[in-house]
């Protein structure tokens, strides 16, 4: 018996709920555990079979592990706040279980992005026996097995790599984040990064922009150069590559509604003082704003995400993209989900799928690329993401 248990009850984990539901030969026993147990009952209420919920305070790490040495699950998915990444690992490391996230720890009180912190946690993993696997969700997660399977099938070395990720939907509001406002924000608002000839380029935030013509009849869109993270992980473990970037869609309404609240200060994550408390602007801006898990019945439109790939491959110069188109409606349709949460959550539930068969088991800490890229590339056919490889003669690219 495999029992896992989830942490966090908001878009993603409710989506990576419905999908372990809907696969009881592996996931015969699930827990979906938050501090707000209330939520992990709706989300239960909307499931074909019963799962179990919990209470538990994730930053709490003495609560934590005493919930998991009584359940004593084989895993935990975490799907919490990035800052809650390592309580949650020194909770697996106290109680002996297998540990996977989607997105990588950040403090809470700069927004910097860095695998550090959790590669820190390699030995303590390998001599526990245990295994942690960073990242998988879309970007990162399918973005790095994307990578991974490139290098594998379509090039010998990779030279330039594109991550380029489109929210072609439109949910009608005036302005809302697509998931949680405050990772979203503290994200787009950070200055960008790329990597370019064995060194980080710094760039001001949302600066650098192009446009892509997204296929299946999206079309073109702009697109924004910005730092995310697993751009850290591949250039390490693909140290060929030359250039690196991770490019995404924002749309002028978006853009025009996050330069005022930049402009007024509602987006400063450092304490302000008012009538005598203290209060973080971001956060307030963040109880104001619509929950992301309420625009799953508003949103139309698709996602396209993947990446492009340049290099060699035979000697010969060889261009690849490899994507996957994602529907907002469909994706309500299956799991009461908007395409933005269905899109991490699903490699959330493979990633974890992956372990719990041991085709993906190895004590250590571990980012997706790190392993055989082709049983997640086939389970991405089988559970709603599909994906589609194309030889391209350019990268479709100006700058």
């Amino acid at each position: 018996m495999s029992k896992v248990i989830i942490i966090g009850a908001g878009g993603v984990g409710g989506v990576v709920t419905h999908k372990c539901a809907q696969l009881p030969e592996v996931f015969p026993e699930i827990i979906l555990a938050s501090r707000n147990e209330e939520k992990c009952k709706k989300i239960a209420a909307q499931l074909p079979r019963p799962i179990r919920t919990a209470q538990v305070d994730a930053d709490n790490v003495a609560e934590l592990t005493a919930l998991l040495e009584k359940e004593q699950p084989s895993l935990v998915i975490n799907v919490a706040l990035p800052y809650q990444d390592l309580h949650i690992m020194d909770a697996c490391l106290n109680a002996g279980v297998h540990y996977l996230d989607t997105a990588n720890y950040e403090p809470p009180e700069v927004a910097k992005f860095e695998y550090k912190w959790q590669w820190a946690y390699q030995d303590k993993f390998q001599k526990a026996g245990l295994m942690a696997l960073l990242g998988s969700g879309f970007d990162p997660g399918v973005t790095n097995v994307y990578t991974a399977y490139i290098k594998k099938h379509c090039l010998d070395e990779i030279h330039e790599l594109d991550i380029i990720d489109a929210n072609a939907g439109n949910h009608g509001q005036p302005f809302a984040t697509n998931f949680n406002p405050e990772i979203n924000i503290r994200e787009v608002t950070a200055k960008g990064r790329f990597w370019e000839n064995g060194e980080w380029v710094e760039t001001d935030p949302l600066s650098v922009k192009d446009s892509f013509d997204f296929p299946e009849g999206i079309g073109p869109m702009d697109i924004y150069m910005m730092y995310h993270e697993e751009l850290e992980s591949i250039v390490k473990h693909f140290p060929e590559i030359k250039r690196a970037r991770f490019w995404m869609t924002f749309s002028q309404n978006y853009l025009k509604h996050l330069e005022v609240l930049q402009n007024v200060g509602m987006t400063g994550i450092k304490p302000v003082m008012y009538n005598g408390v203290e209060v973080i602007p971001l956060q307030f801006l963040k109880s104001v704003l619509p929950d992301p898990s309420s625009l799953g019945p508003l949103t139309k439109g698709r996602t396209c995400i993947g990446c492009v790939a340049k290099g060699v491959k035979d000697g010969k110069e060889k261009i690849v993209y490899i994507y996957n188109i994602c529907d907002h409606e469909a994706c309500y349709r299956e799991v009461q989900s908007q395409a933005i949460s269905y899109t991490t959550g699903v490699p959330a539930m493979i990633g974890a799928k992956m372990m719990l068969e041991n085709k993906w088991m190895k004590p250590g800490v571990w980012n997706m690329e790190q392993f055989d890229p082709d049983p997640f590339m086939e389970d991405l056919n089988k559970y709603g993401l599909p994906w589609t490889l194309v030889e391209k003669t350019d990268t479709g690219l100006t700058s």
